[in-house]
């Protein structure tokens, strides 16, 4: 057997009782019913601007796979929103017409661009404005910019415990461990069993939560060289500049996943800490669920024969013990 690590590829995000993975152009959403049966609903994703010579430029793909992952998060809630609560007697509602699919995505798009402004406004604004308030008490602009930077991080950490404490993010959170053990647990060369699955850590490098710290921490360094005299210039640099930082923790993060260096390792330390508040650790169902959703776009079986040396044959008599089913088209 090799040793370390090695890069599978896939990733995901936990949703509403489930699990979102996506491995290349494939998506899997398997989510929990009350009776425990796991439904998951596979669909062909193709992201923004996909082919194109934007996605293939360091630090400007970052912008469009930040993009692309925020619709197809959106999309995976919107899914599992409709499975969650779910009676096991209820039927199946009927197959969405082409005007519903398209009020869904109107609605997809909207949600997102709300989402981004939100997300802009506090932690890109406020800190900038609340810094700004104390400029007739501070005059050098380098320790005005520090205290933006640790203001910023203040409600950034301030928000992530905050929501820890409402019982279903818990919950979600639970779920977010069990998406991080699936993945760990085959980059370790390990077959994907409920068994192995638990024995393996819930901290992984290529997520979104050490993606947000990594945008608070360039935040702060790009900002403390970035210095205008208007405030209302101020504001508007943090705002033209977020494509920028998204750039540049895209290709940080992407490092990660491939390399296990003392710098790399010194990077994602604060995102690896701070995925002991976001996630859990999951019970049995919960890691049936990942792993349906794993199974459903990712050969595990093949990557472990091919990366780790294992029985092909032998991995195949390894099925999943959970009930699983399609969504009817």
């Amino acid at each position: 057997m090799a040793n370390g690590q090695h890069y599978s590829g896939i990733g995901g995000q936990a949703v509403l009782e489930g699990i979102m993975m996506r491995n290349k152009n494939m998506i899997a959403v398997a989510c929990s019913h009350q009776n425990g049966e796991i439904e998951v609903e596979v669909e062909e994703h193709h992201g923004l601007l996909e082919g194109s010579i934007w996605t293939k430029i360091p630090f400007v793909r970052g912008v469009f796979a930040f993009l692309d992952a925020l619709i197809t998060g959106i999309s995976a809630l919107n899914f599992s929103s409709q499975v969650y609560g779910e009676d096991e007697e209820e039927e199946k509602s009927a197959p969405e017409s082409e005007a519903q699919e398209r009020q869904n995505k109107a609605l997809m798009a909207v949600t997102t661009a709300v989402s981004l402004v939100l997300a802009v406004l506090l932690f890109m604004v406020l800190p900038c404005v609340l810094a700004g308030m104390l400029r007739g008490f501070l005059r050098e602009e380098s320790v005005l910019s520090l205290l933006e930077g640790l203001i910023r991080l203040v409600i950034f950490l301030g928000y992530m415990i905050a929501i820890s404490t409402v019982k279903d993010i818990r919950r979600l959170y639970q779920y977010h461990g069990a998406e991080h053990k699936c993945i760990n647990c085959i980059e370790r060369g390990k077959p994907l069993t409920v068994q192995y699955v638990l024995s393996s850590s819930r901290f992984h490098k290529r997520c979104g939560t050490s993606f947000l710290v990594l945008v608070m921490l360039v935040s702060i360094i790009l900002f403390f060289f970035v210095n205008v005299d208007s405030f209302l210039l101020r504001i508007l640099t943090r705002i033209l500049l977020v494509p920028v930082i998204a750039g540049i923790c895209y290709e940080i993060l992407h490092l990660a996943g491939r390399s296990d260096s003392l710098l790399v390792r010194i990077i994602s330390a604060p995102g690896l800490w701070l995925q002991r508040i976001t996630t859990g650790e999951p019970d049995a169902h919960m890691v049936e669920v990942a792993i349906a959703a794993v199974e459903a776009v990712f050969d595990w079986r093949g990557y472990l024969a091919d990366e780790f040396g294992y029985d092909l044959a032998e991995l195949d008599t390894i099925t999943p013990e959970a009930k699983v089913y399609r969504r009817k088209a």
